[in-house]
């Protein structure tokens, strides 16, 4: 983990200033979470633009010079030229919401005044940013005992955490999934993986069945529909988290 922070100093900036929105979570206002989802949304276009930019010899992409000056001029453009240049490296993240969340932050930066933006929503965008910046800089920007430092385990903590756990079990079925896939034909939507290796037996029945239950509640949470309780939020995080080490204990 430390070895891929010592390599990696174009991770640096946008690490920093999604740290910066991290950090003023740890005193809940109106103004500090306007600040926070200005601060991750910053984060999540820098990123995007840092990688997207990095040498051909790092990234490993085919992307032109033109491209990346594009691209660069746009938000949206950022997330058409990662899905289309480097779809692995968003496994666990839905560019829509991405896109969306980004929208909400546009609102309260150009329409400022007065504004204020529910807790859930910026921990979910925040959750999202530390998954894309893991994803494309190959390491986490806070390990999990200083996460949950800045973020209490609260309804809306509860959010982030069950987020990063999807993400890791999207991860871990594409890993899984590869190769298995008839030739031409390679899933990356999460229900495509999780139905194909319950077809092959590598996953079961039930397993399958809670899976998709908890891939709806997955995107009620990232959506913003926060109807689910603390209790069941917590409930769901537990059952994911015994699904991933369930499935990665059997695929060693």
């Amino acid at each position: 983990m430390s070895n891929a922070k010592e390599h990696s100093p174009w991770a640096s900036g946008p690490g920093e200033i999604l740290r910066h929105g991290l950090e003023l979570l740890k005193k809940d206002s109106d103004r500090n979470r306007r600040l926070a989802m200005i601060s991750v949304d910053n984060a999540v276009e820098l990123m995007m633009k840092t990688f997207l930019g990095l040498p051909k010899r790092i990234n490993k992409l085919a992307i032109t010079r033109k491209e990346i000056e594009e691209c660069s001029e746009s938000f949206p453009r950022l997330l058409d030229a990662l899905e289309t240049h480097a779809s692995e490296r968003i496994e666990g993240i839905e560019l829509g919401e991405i896109e969306w969340y980004h929208r909400l932050r546009n609102q309260l930066y150009h329409q400022g005044n007065g504004l204020t933006v529910e807790r859930e929503k910026v921990d979910v965008y925040a959750a999202l940013g530390q998954i894309l910046f893991k994803n494309l800089f190959g390491f986490d920007l806070v390990e999990s005992a200083e996460s949950s430092a800045i973020v209490t385990q609260t309804k809306a903590g509860l959010l982030g955490e069950f987020l990063v756990l999807w993400a890791d079990l999207e991860k871990t079925l594409a890993q899984r999934a590869t190769g298995k896939a008839p030739e031409g034909d390679s899933p990356r939507m999460p229900m495509e993986l999780a139905r194909q290796l319950a077809q092959s037996g590598e996953l079961t029945k039930e397993e399958h069945r809670e899976f998709e239950l908890l891939r709806l509640i997955r995107n009620d949470l990232a959506h913003g529909r926060t109807g689910h309780t603390e209790a069941e939020i917590s409930a769901a995080a537990a059952k994911l988290q015994s699904i991933l080490s369930k499935v990665k204990m059997r695929w060693q």
